[in-house]
């Protein structure tokens, strides 16, 4: 006798189709569970479900999962499901339990999320019933079919990567975007504007979170997550449920077609349901204990590390677990390249909020699985709890990791602060005192990513626009005071800005990109920032789902001597893989001042240095770097002057300030710097 037609298999969670007994399989892990329902519903009717199972244990329970087979004649046409589950009320320590036997509770493994017309986050905040009103999980017309492994149509970048931030709605949200009003906001507007990323010149888009989130929660960014498995339903152009999940697919292959990566933000540290003020929607109605880490306070039940009202329990193997097989399920299912790790530091917590800092085991889990061997894998290497875990601190080993420390330095360099030289050259350099190169860490500069602006914080424009914060909530100002390290040029805002300001401007835009594309590791930047995209000076938009945060494409029309800057300074970068080296550029670069020695004191702006690239067969290259308010005479330290030519001065206005072709040979040993700018000579290799 074949038990599990009749009692269902543990494996795999969630609901897959058994085809050879056209059946469901259902499986969801609960430890502390004492009761388990199954309901399917209709599509018309969400709120009486037209098939429901009570688990027993003898029968359908295996170890801490609960799990069901369902024939399809039974499910009849059923087209979602959810749960009920009831277990031993809250007690002290860590059994801080949550159950309501009346709440419907989402699978934490379905693979798309329907939104009944009645939705309700407020039904899931009250004790009781919410039937009719709570998310459900789709049920599968048939399994998918798993790639076996990755495509050899997908792009792997190297030298090359360049990583620019989007968030999918905002990107083509604006109706300047012209993209069809239906696919506004979506994935199919992404698909849209491929041409103009191929234009631009970025090799992998960072999708801020796409995994799906509360639509009532307010949270506009999406870092509050529902679900880990499912795209993000908002996102699809079509009204009909659950097509989020093609969309999401289309996308990926269009934008692998046109050798663009795809990497995903994800927030596996926390999710939407918060503290014990938050909605009952799944995890907390499923096993509280299980996925979340409690603090044994009954007053203050959630540990809080993520500073959204609750922390995902990693340390549990069990939510490990599900983490490992969402990753899984992202990569060679949907066919995504790599994973931006939201806060990823809380992955080091052990179960009493402690930091694990030998091993923690998600991150041996992780580098142990060979299904993830090739995915790329980015740490924002800190959690709100207070750990910062940057570079070699950092558990995950072979991770790139977003370098705080590189954006505060450039921040603060191109704003002209004082004694900043030594840190800007060990930026430039790769940061090499994190992510040391020595015999016991081998790390390489790859693995840091360099950024100035992201979508927290100021956009770049913003950065030399504002010097104080301007952020709005719900229509009313809030958190309002003094940005750190912004510098809005003499004049305060976006609103009659006078002509000489704004082209300081565009000019410390300018120098900002500059240096981020010459600096060795990855670089990215943030959507919009490449045509001046402003915020009004908002530096934490999480709840504007508004013209605050799309992207005002008028703006590429009105700035185009800016995005032609950003376009041919990626070029530039791309055309000298001298600057993006799999190893640090050691006895290849040297090191200069305005005169022959780099001028290390507090009062110094100045910096060069000469990269040689016959090692990797690319030309030398000059970099000057004057951030002081005065024009300063730098001499050229290396060779003939005859042998170098300037293709960049960030002082000259477009299309001088980067050249199609390198002007004319230097006269003298000397070159002018003006006051905030980059110059760049190049040298051929072969003249050297």
């Amino acid at each position: 006798m074949n038990w599990e037609s009749s009692e269902g298999c543990p494996y795999p969670l969630g609901v897959s189709w058994v085809e050879c007994e056209q059946a469901y399989n259902f499986a969801i892990y609960s430890k502390h569970a004492e009761r388990v329902s199954l309901l399917l519903y209709k599509q018309d009717d969400c709120v009486q479900p037209i098939y429901r199972q009570a688990l027993d244990y003898l029968k359908n329970k295996s170890g801490s999962i609960w799990h069901c087979r369902v024939r399809a004649d039974d499910a009849g046409d059923a087209r979602f499901y959810a749960y009920q589950i009831d277990g031993p009320p809250p007690a002290s320590g860590f059994n801080w339990h949550s159950f309501d036997a009346e709440k419907i509770l989402l699978d934490p493994y379905a693979r798309a999320v329907f939104f009944p017309p009645h939705f309700d986050r407020q039904a899931a905040i009250e004790p009781g019933s919410n039937a009719g009103r709570a998310p459900l999980g789709l049920l599968p017309q048939s399994t998918p079919t798993i790639a076996e492994a990755r495509s050899s149509e997908q792009p792997h970048h190297q030298s090359d990567l360049v990583i620019y931030e989007m968030h999918v709605g905002g990107f083509t949200r604006h109706a300047s975007s012209s993209v069809a009003e239906a696919e506004r906001g979506t994935f199919r507007g992404v698909i849209e504007k491929i041409p103009y990323l191929r234009e631009l010149g970025v090799t992998a888009v960072e999708l801020m979170p796409v995994q799906q989130f509360d639509p009532q929660d307010g949270n506009y960014w999406g870092y509050m997550p529902l679900n880990l498995f499912s795209p993000q339903d908002g996102y699809s152009s079509r009204s009909a449920p659950c097509c989020q999940l093609d969309e999401f697919r289309e996308m990926v292959e269009a934008l692998h077609a046109a050798g663009i990566e795809v990497i995903l933000d994800v927030v596996y540290n926390h999710t939407c349901e918060g503290d014990e003020r938050g909605p009952t929607y799944s995890f907390k109605g499923i096993d509280n204990t299980t996925y979340y880490m409690v603090s044994g306070d009954p007053n203050k039940p959630y540990c809080n590390f993520s500073g959204t009202g609750n922390s995902m329990h990693t340390a549990n193997r069990a939510v490990r677990r599900m983490v490992l097989e969402s990753l899984r399920y992202w990569a060679h299912e949907l066919q995504v390249d790599g994973f931006r790790f939201d806060l990823a530091s809380a992955f080091a917590r052990n179960s009493d909020g402690s930091i694990n800092t030998t091993d923690p085991p998600i991150f041996g889990q992780i580098a142990a699985d060979d299904d993830l061997a090739h995915v790329r894998l980015i740490a924002e290497p800190w959690d709100a709890g207070g750990a910062y875990q940057l570079g070699r601190n950092f558990p995950g080993t072979k991770w790139m990791q977003w370098n705080g420390a590189y954006r505060d330095a450039l921040q603060q360099v191109v704003r002209g602060d004082s004694s900043m030289v030594p840190e800007l050259m060990t930026r430039i350099y790769g940061s090499s005192d994190l992510f040391p190169d020595d015999l016991s860490h081998a790390y390489h500069p790859y693995q840091s990513v360099n950024y100035v602006s992201s979508h927290d914080g100021f956009t770049l424009y913003d950065l030399v626009s504002f010097n104080y914060k301007n952020n709005w909530a719900n229509g009313h100002e809030n958190a309002d005071g003094y940005n750190d390290f912004s510098w809005n040029c003499g004049w305060e805002g976006d609103d009659q800005v006078p002509a000489d300001v704004m082209r300081l401007r565009k000019q410390q835009v300018k120098n900002f990109f500059c240096l981020l594309m010459l600096s060795a590791g990855t670089p990215m930047f943030r959507m919009g920032d490449e045509f001046l995209q402003t915020q009004r000076g908002n530096n934490n938009p999480y709840n504007q789902d508004n013209e605050t945060t799309w992207l005002n494409w008028r703006r590429l029309d009105l700035h185009q001597d800016i995005f032609r800057f950003f376009k041919r300074m990626i070029r530039f970068r791309r055309s000298h893989p001298s600057i993006a080296r799999s190893r640090f550029w050691r006895d290849d670069i040297h090191w200069f001042g305005p005169s022959r020695h780099v001028d290390m004191t507090a009062e110094s702006r100045t910096l060069a240095y000469c990269l040689h690239g016959s090692s990797q067969r690319d030309d030398d290259l000059y970099v000057m770097v004057n951030a002081s308010s005065e024009v300063v005479r730098f001499g050229l330290h290396e060779g003939r002057p005859d042998q170098w030519q300037c293709v960049i001065d960030t002082s000259h206005e477009s299309p001088d300030d980067i050249r199609e072709t390198p002007g004319g040979a230097l006269e003298d040993h000397f070159y002018d710097v003006a006051a905030r700018t980059v110059a760049v000579l190049v040298r051929d290799h072969n003249n050297s």
